[in-house]
């Protein structure tokens, strides 16, 4: 019935106005208004002007009543058509700050709708020279390391898919100290169609909050900002397990460890009984040595110049993942310095320790270890390592381990299992040394669409670029 509303203390008609139930009254919810009238009128029920929530100042909470719902409703639909009666225009901001509610309902399909989309599975296609989704970052002074991770993570189909489907409830007290909530804001930022390069500092100074080891305006290493951001991004967004545990070996069910989290099985097996003792741990990414770096290299498999294994093919003498995932998978002596307590001997034995992979991630991160620091020396290891577009693991799973005779793999007859294949969107990498250098990122934007992320500058790039990276 009210002509105006607007807070009869402040005269603001903002800051999640609220009227009283007992007598005419408005009054800012933020500022607390409403609250001083409750309180010395003791007048304990206002309603929500924007949504029709009822919010009952003994509980200190909004009330759910499925009458007060139904009628909050009706009343807001007899609002609606008042306005579609009156002449003037009025925007969606006056109507929403004028208290007529906030046009929106919850979509439910109908039975008929239900039909079509059942009918029709096909999604709208993206075309070629579509840009949505790529944009540039401004380098807030040696952040490349920060934005070329953010344009790998931002084109995650995955974590693009729960983030722009608003999937995020924040359980934090601060909101605006969840990296979540940022991640959020990011991929809203990126697929908002704005051509402008993004500024990350909220980002930055979240990261610098939260993983103190990265802050400050240092050249920092980009994998090692990786695992942080992902440990933060968990702790965060832990998941509700309800008591069940997570199929993954964190346990947990958030979405970072259901997109990112594999499980790396370790079998040490006693030189003497030949018992096998078995772990799996956790991981989030694989690091990976390097011929040329000061641990020893297995020379390369004989027969493998000019094989092709993985879709990848090996000129004579180059170095493929491949077969640095073939050295992190054999079998490892354990010498007399590391002897380990045999629980079948019961006493101190020799042994071999091989890794396989358990259980493998929805992505799968492979961190190349270009970058060494023993006593000696520091210094980048610049050895080129190829890399294909499409990975098969079933060569390191545990499951092919009893098929692996002494580190040779026999190909399975039926190479149409595509359960353990992966397919390339994103590389990281590195120019320059140790001391002074600069990372780049190509992302692919959609199938064989390749573009060259380089802080706020994005170029389209080829999948011979890609391929000819230093990873």
């Amino acid at each position: 019935q009210a002509k105006s509303c607007i807070c009869h203390m402040c005269g603001a008609h903002l800051n999640r106005l609220h009227s009283c139930l007992y007598c005419v009254f408005f009054g800012c919810f933020t500022k607390k208004h409403i609250h001083e009238h409750a309180k010395t009128k003791r007048h304990n029920l206002a309603i929500d002007l924007l949504y029709g929530g009822i919010y009952c100042f003994m509980c200190q909470d909004y009330i759910y009543d499925k009458d007060m719902e139904q009628i909050a409703k009706e009343e807001q639909r007899k609002a609606w058509k008042l306005q579609a009666f009156t002449p003037t225009v009025v925007s969606h901001y006056q109507c929403t700050m004028t208290g007529i509610g906030e046009k929106y309902s919850t979509w439910e399909p109908t039975k008929r709708e239900l039909e079509l989309l059942r009918h029709n599975p096909k999604r709208r296609k993206i075309t070629t020279n579509c840009t949505i989704g790529l944009r540039g970052l401004i380098n807030l002074g040696n952040t490349c390391f920060m934005n070329c991770i953010v344009q790998a993570l931002t084109h995650t189909p995955l974590l693009r898919d729960f983030f722009l489907s608003d999937r995020h409830k924040c359980e934090m007290q601060s909101p605006s100290s969840c990296l979540v909530c940022e991640m959020s804001t990011l991929f809203q930022e990126f697929y908002s169609g704005h051509r402008s390069p993004h500024i990350p500092y909220r980002l930055l100074h979240l990261v610098w909050t939260h993983a103190r080891h990265l802050a400050g305006y240092e050249q920092q290493d980009a994998h090692e900002f990786l695992i942080a951001a992902l440990d933060v991004l968990h702790r965060h967004c832990k998941g509700d397990d309800n008591g069940k545990k997570a199929n993954n070996p964190n346990h947990c069910n958030c979405i970072i460890d259901q997109i990112f989290t594999g499980g790396l099985q370790s079998d040490v097996t006693c030189q003497v009984c030949h018992g096998v003792s078995t772990t799996i741990d956790p991981f989030w990414d694989i690091s990976l040595d390097l011929p040329g770096s000061s641990t020893p290299f297995w020379p390369l498999s004989p027969g493998s110049d000019g094989s092709v294994v993985n879709g990848e093919s090996h000129v004579s003498g180059t170095t493929t993942l491949t077969d640095c995932l073939r050295r992190f998978t054999r079998p490892e002596h354990l010498g007399s310095s590391a002897k380990i307590k045999c629980s079948g001997c019961h006493s101190y034995q020799e042994s071999t320790k091989q890794l396989t992979m358990k259980k493998l991630p929805i992505v799968a991160c492979f961190h190349l270890k270009r970058f060494e620091h023993s006593a000696k020396l520091r210094r980048k290891i610049t050895t080129y390592v190829s890399f294909p577009l499409e990975l098969d693991m079933t060569p390191f799973m545990a499951s092919s381990k009893e098929s692996r005779m002494n580190g040779q793999y026999q190909q399975p007859t039926d190479s149409l299992n595509n359960d353990n294949k992966y397919s390339l969107f994103a590389v990281v990498n590195h120019q320059g040394t140790l001391e002074s250098g600069h990372y780049t990122s190509f992302i692919r934007q959609h199938k064989d669409q390749w573009f060259k992320c380089d802080d706020a500058i994005i170029t389209k790039a080829s999948i011979k670029d890609v391929l000819d990276s230093e990873g």
